[in-house]
């Protein structure tokens, strides 16, 4: 069974930093390319980076310059580096990926920035 596994979150203080693993399981196919989302509670899950197959990039302008999106060179694994962090980027952090043609998503990190 295909899955998309990711880790990484906590509890860390404003302007502190963290680091993402998006990880793919039970898959011969590498990850082509993947977005992160993120949900905060009452609020509708919001996009927040993507990395093509080519390994372009984009940023939703709430996260520019602070989150960087990147993956290893085998494929299987997609990182959301976290600079910077902010108490508004209290969310749970999904990550959902492109292998195969088909799309998975993970079952979600939980990331809480104290003030």
């Amino acid at each position: 069974q295909v899955q998309l596994v990711e880790s990484g979150g906590g509890l860390v203080q404003a302007g502190g930093s963290l680091r993402l693993s998006c990880a793919a399981s039970g898959t011969i196919f590498s990850i082509n390319a993947a977005n992160w989302y993120r949900q905060a509670p009452g609020k509708q899950r919001e996009w927040v980076a993507r990395i093509t197959s080519g390994g372009s990039t984009n940023y939703a302008d709430s996260v520019k310059g602070r989150f960087t999106i990147s993956r290893d060179n085998a494929k299987t694994t997609v990182y959301l580096q976290m600079n910077s962090l902010k108490p508004e980027d209290t969310a749970v952090y999904y990550c959902r990926g492109e292998l195969n043609t088909y799309l998975y998503w993970g079952q979600g990190t939980q990331v809480t920035v104290s003030s």
